[in-house]
């Protein structure tokens, strides 16, 4: 089964305040979540808002999405299935 491209949108107040070695032992607990639930879920980048995350995931369903969260105990407010994407080339021609 493919994995499919998903939106997390994180609420984490004052996360842009957060220092480098805050943000790098959160990236750790992240990613050792995601090593425990194994291939079905991978993380692609994430963006850092004021009071917020955004971040982008392969997985194989939201289910695996909300294991993530509630283990890691990263809350995933809002998730989205991205069903394409855009960029300025997409006005050329195929």
């Amino acid at each position: 089964m493919a994995l499919r491209r998903y939106i997390i949108e994180r609420d984490i107040p004052k996360v842009g305040t957060f220092e480098r070695e805050q943000l790098r032992g959160a990236a750790a607990k992240s990613n050792e979540v995601l090593r425990q639930l194994g291939a079905d879920i991978q993380r692609v980048e994430s963006f850092v808002g004021a009071d917020k995350t955004f971040c982008v995931y392969l997985a194989k369903d939201e289910g695996i999405i909300r294991k993530h969260a509630e283990i890691s105990g990263f809350p995933a407010t809002k998730i989205t299935e991205i069903r394409t994407m855009i960029d300025p080339t997409t006005e050329r021609p195929g």
